[in-house]
């Protein structure tokens, strides 16, 4: 930060009030980089630009040019400030308090005939106030969940009626609702019965196939007693998961956390009928003061990925009252108890998941964002956010098509993700390139959208220079860089600069392995479309490909052969005997090549 940056910053800070809003952080291009809250504002502020940080937050304030900030009149309306600006300008520093993970629930449709479905999409379902129980732990446990109590209960599973009874009505599994009239009540029975397990109660289908599985015995059909029997062990063990003694069956999150080395570890109990049936962890590099960590993680945990339950608990760092307001449910901060003694085991275990995994993330931080900081300084850049890299993919000039891959700081952004069919029918990598690089960027013009802090193309000198002329007959200033390959088609060179040079990257530096992973990641994105377009092509798009096969030969091939398996299969001397030595030997290597892709 310079001389003119700090004075200008610090007569900013001379006019920031003391009361509630967020702020928003900028770097040197004007990109917002980090977006907050705070009670007063000028405290927070103030503090970002005093005495010295580590980890995260000093490489944020290394970055840091300007700021602006929004005053509002409560806490609440900061909180649901700060989260709207995030999901507008998605700030390099706030993404990596993304946590996409997201959990298989079981609902009970609300039909006049119910149905039991998995969903992980909840928000769409939350206004209309289908029953939903969960979360599971994964998806199998779900739908195991759903197989079981299909086979218990001959609830409807079509999505819509049959004109006649199904499969599942002649083997005992469904009612044939679709066929007869069902008494309301023994539905109204069966969808209580369900309701009852789900919400954490198993007593009374454990009991129901012990009962089965007794008569079964009886019968001597010792089979169906043996499937009962895995039927009533999948419960016990599976189903039945740590009891917790709190005195009722209230549905409750317990939050709790660990912080250590500038790394936050944040571990979720999720309590249902009276069990603890999933946790959940995530770890992350802390940026702001912990309670502004923490309240802004619980809020953003509900946001799409967590059904909200009855009750939530939280550690004392945590402004509760906050959360209640912005959340909607009970918020509670334990200080004697059973329940503070679930935080406290909540913290612990958040400890555990660091020092297990800690190793490990300082490992993957230095293969992502350090060696996207490395890349940024070896070509001498002031920003690298966001990298955009193409490849070409052709065969025999034909099926022309190009994908562009993005990584945001060090790892894929796979939204971003663009394919691109190629209009030229013949093999020409520079008309290739030439097109790709104006089509793109004359529609990130177009429609004002972000633009890449560097574009790396993957290529020698001559697709460079296609790609920066292209650039600058759009009017736009962005870095393109190249990369060179060895005699054994392996990486070896950054090209870059202008006049270009070549750069060395040490071959077991984390740079290098960066760039191999985005060289990796654009190839195999490309050559997947190349083989869905190609996959989509007609054996009479083949033969038009092929120099030689003119309308007459192409008719009488498809007549004979019909399919590219049939053609594929005849030797190059079949070939010759009904083709020209020349064509025959072209569509043999075409086929060939097929093939092997």
């Amino acid at each position: 930060m310079n001389d003119k940056v700090k004075e200008h910053i610090k007569q900013k800070l001379s006019l920031v009030p003391q009361q509630p809003g967020c702020y928003l952080m900028k770097n040197q291009a004007g990109v917002v980089i980090y977006v907050g809250k705070a009670k007063k504002l000028k405290n927070r502020l103030s503090s970002y630009f005093r005495g010295t940080h580590t980890g995260k937050t000093a490489r944020l304030v290394s970055e840091i040019v300007d700021f602006e900030y929004v005053v509002v009149t409560s806490e609440t309306e900061s909180l649901i400030l700060e989260l709207n600006l995030i999901k507008k300008y998605d700030p390099k520093y706030n993404i990596l308090l993304r946590d996409d993970k997201s959990y298989p629930y079981i609902e009970l449709t609300k039909e006049a005939v119910p149905r039991l479905t998995v969903v992980r999409n909840i928000n769409r379902k939350k206004n209309k106030h289908n029953r939903l129980y969960g979360p599971y732990p994964n998806v199998s446990a779900a739908r195991e969940t759903v197989n079981l109590l299909n086979r218990m209960y001959p609830l409807r599973k079509c999505r819509t009626f049959n004109k006649k009874p199904c499969l599942y009505y002649h083997i005992g599994q469904c009612l044939g609702y679709c066929s007869y009239e069902i008494d309301k009540k023994v539905i109204h029975d069966m969808e209580q019965d369900i309701i009852r397990f789900l919400k954490g109660d198993h007593s009374l289908i454990t009991k129901k196939i012990t009962d089965e599985m007794l008569k079964e015995s009886e019968r001597l059909n010792f089979e169906k007693a043996k499937e009962l029997k895995e039927l009533l062990d999948y419960i016990n063990i599976t189903l039945t998961k740590q009891k917790v003694e709190i005195g009722d069956l209230v549905d409750r999150d317990i939050f709790g956390y660990y912080l250590e080395k500038g790394y936050l570890s944040i571990q979720v109990f999720f309590i249902r009928g009276g069990k603890i049936v999933e946790r959940h962890s995530h770890i992350y590099p802390i940026v702001d003061e912990l309670e502004e960590e923490l309240t802004r993680y619980i809020a953003k945990f509900y946001e799409k990925s967590v059904l909200l339950p009855k009750e939530i608990l939280v550690p004392e760092e945590v402004d509760e009252k906050l959360l209640e307001s912005f959340l909607g449910v009970t918020v509670k901060k334990p200080v004697r108890g059973v329940k503070y003694r679930l935080i406290t085991m909540a913290k612990e275990n958040a400890k555990i998941s660091l020092d297990n995994k800690f190793e490990l993330i300082q490992k993957d931080e230095e293969k992502t964002s350090g060696a996207n900081e490395e890349l940024k300084e070896v070509l001498h850049l002031a920003t690298l956010d966001r990298i955009e890299l193409f490849d070409n993919s052709n065969l025999f000039g034909t099926y022309n098509v190009s994908g562009m891959v993005v990584f945001k700081n060090g790892v894929p952004s796979k939204n971003d993700y663009r394919k691109f069919k190629i209009t030229l029918d013949h093999n020409d990598d520079y008309g290739t390139m030439k097109e790709v690089i104006y089509r793109r960027y004359f529609r990130v013009l177009k429609d004002d959208s972000e633009r890449p802090d560097l574009i790396i193309v993957d290529g020698g000198i001559g697709q460079m220079h296609v790609a920066r002329e292209v650039l600058a007959s759009l009017g736009m200033n962005i870095p393109v860089v190249g990369l060179k390959k060895d005699d054994h088609h392996a990486t070896s060179k950054l090209l870059a600069f202008d006049p270009i040079v070549e750069i060395d990257i040490n071959k077991r530096s984390n740079l290098f392995y960066y760039l191999e992973r985005m060289q990796d990641e654009v190839h195999n994105f490309t050559i997947h479309y190349h083989k869905q377009i190609r996959s989509k092509g007609s054996l009479e798009s083949i033969l038009d490909s092929i120099e030689g096969i003119g309308e007459k030969r192409k008719k009488e091939l498809l007549k004979k052969y019909h399919t590219i398996t049939k053609l594929k299969s005849l030797s190059k001397e079949e070939l010759s005997k009904i083709l020209p030595s020349k064509t025959a030997e072209n569509l043999y290597q075409f086929l060939k090549q097929y093939e092997v892709e």
